[in-house]
């Protein structure tokens, strides 16, 4: 590597922080709007269920912009792309607030989702082009703590503006905070040449969107019974058009994702298993309060406060996750992770109300903490082999996988807790077998059931090496990259 080269590639926080700053935006954006639902409609004089096409039409947005991402910064450059989408997302935050009725409430969050779907793959990528893999996990750290910390005090900031100020405020505060990250990139993010990219691969890039944006909206129709015929038709689409899309970038000479990243052991293992990890553990954030506050009868500003022990361990585990992966390695990490995160889940489902706060408190920070292990590990290892050459790709599929499981962490929540409700009446209306009658048994049974998927990322991580990606966590292993990884991708696009 040349001087000039690796002065490009040396380790720059402040790049990071930025791309960490824009991913917060981003990830609190996209739930935090649940505890203003009555205010909004109440302001627009609709039924406060209405409201919910205003946050899935923000998710399914970000979630079929994603794959436009790649192609757009090799066509137009890392920085022009990643400033027009800071701009484009505050623009769209103040035309949310100034909206008089709902449909322009929601055309505004769609133009928003359009923003947020270019500044999370785009912001992550001008990040990882300028750190070696020595850095990786130092800044993978930095880029993990958004998806951390926005999900668990979405509902305390929503709350707190719609009590003490309108919820208009929740997307004012979003201009100041996007001024300032727009100035910060046209000053910090490297000015790197833009390329002539192949012709857009619009069948891969309609195919693949759509089967996307009907997985989502399919799983939100699934956890209503009214819509449970509807439900089946979309998500039998989405199987149809996601089929399409992967059939079709196997073949074509340049496909809007190169698939052959997945061939890459740590890859697909970070993007299979972190999907699956990453679904089961956003559903924590929906379920906690529902149950505090359903099954409880706790306010909802204990509740609030409950949840925010999630944020404390997610905070405070992080300065020991890098030395914890450079001890230990990446298997033994991530299966702490898994079964660790687990364990708290069956936890949650086995206390009773009468359980002190205090311990309720202690179990909340664990839970936080193998959240955090987690979810740095996996960011950490899906990198660790993948070729500069290959990143661009590599890395809007793995944003795309990665969204998409933040956002149907709700719907799997929603999904597992009415299927619970049904299985319980199955007996009577929360009625245990054990211990007789029962109300927090659909509860009981939700958290079981995210604590079941969440251990079947146990799988692929079980076939990993035990010292897999050595050369990121820089623990000597004794084994070659290649026996670890089966290889890397190059492919440039």
């Amino acid at each position: 590597m040349t001087s000039s080269a690796a002065q490009a590639r040396a380790w720059h926080p402040g790049l990071a922080l930025l791309a960490a700053a824009t991913f917060f935006m981003e990830n609190l954006d996209g739930t935090v709007l649940v505890t203003a639902v009555p205010s909004i409609a109440a302001d627009f004089r609709v039924v406060p269920t209405d409201v919910n096409i205003t946050m899935t039409a923000y998710l399914v947005t970000v979630a079929m912009f994603i794959p436009l991402s790649a192609w757009l910064t090799e066509r137009f450059g890392d920085r022009k792309v990643f400033c027009t989408a800071i701009a484009i997302f505050t623009g769209a935050s103040l035309l949310c607030a100034l909206s008089p009725d709902l449909t322009l409430l929601t055309l505004a969050r769609i133009l928003q989702g359009v923003g947020g779907a270019l500044m999370v793959p785009v912001g992550r990528l001008v990040v990882l082009r300028s750190t070696e893999k020595k850095d990786l996990l130092r800044a993978i750290a930095f880029l993990t703590w958004p998806a951390l910390l926005a999900p668990v005090i979405a509902p305390l900031v929503g709350g707190l503006f719609t009590t003490y100020l309108t919820w208009h405020w929740i997307f004012l505060i979003n201009v100041p905070l996007g001024v300032a990250a727009f100035v910060a990139a046209v000053r910090m993010v490297p000015a790197r040449a833009h390329t002539s990219p192949p012709a857009l691969d619009w069948f891969g890039l309609l195919t693949c969107s759509l089967g996307i944006g009907a997985l989502v909206v399919g799983l939100e129709l699934v956890a209503d019974p009214r819509r449970a015929g509807i439900a089946v038709v979309v998500l039998l689409f989405a199987a149809l058009a996601t089929g399409a899309a992967v059939w079709w970038m196997r073949r074509t000479p340049k496909p809007l994702f190169d698939l052959r990243a997945l061939q890459v052991r740590t890859f697909r293992v970070s993007n299979v298993g972190g999907f699956i990890y990453r679904t089961a553990i956003s559903a924590a954030p929906f379920l906690l309060p529902l149950l505090f506050q359903e099954g409880y009868g706790w306010d909802p500003l204990r509740s609030g406060a409950m949840v925010a022990a999630v944020f404390i361990g997610n905070i405070g585990i992080k300065p020991a996750t890098t030395p914890l992966i450079r001890g230990l390695g990446f298997k033994a990490v991530l299966l702490l992770a898994v079964i660790g995160s687990a364990a708290t889940f069956i936890a949650c489902a086995l206390m009773p109300p009468s359980t002190p706060d205090v311990l309720i408190f202690v179990l909340l920070v664990c839970s936080g903490a193998f959240r955090s292990i987690g979810f740095t590990a996996y960011n950490s290892l899906q990198f660790a082999d993948i070729d500069p050459a290959g990143l661009n790709s590599a890395n809007a599929l793995s944003s795309t996988i990665s969204q998409l499981g933040a956002g149907l962490g709700i719907a799997a929540g929603a999904l597992a807790l009415r299927l619970s409700v049904g299985l319980a009446d199955g007996g009577g209306a929360g009625t245990s077998l054990a211990f007789g009658p029962d109300p927090l048994m659909p509860y009981r049974i939700a958290f079981l059931a995210i604590a079941a998927l969440i251990l079947l990322c146990m799988i692929d991580t079980l076939r990993l090496p035990t010292g897999v990606a050595s050369h990121v966590s820089g623990r000597n292993a004794g084994s070659t990259r290649a026996k670890e990884t089966g290889g890397s991708v190059s492919r440039g696009r």
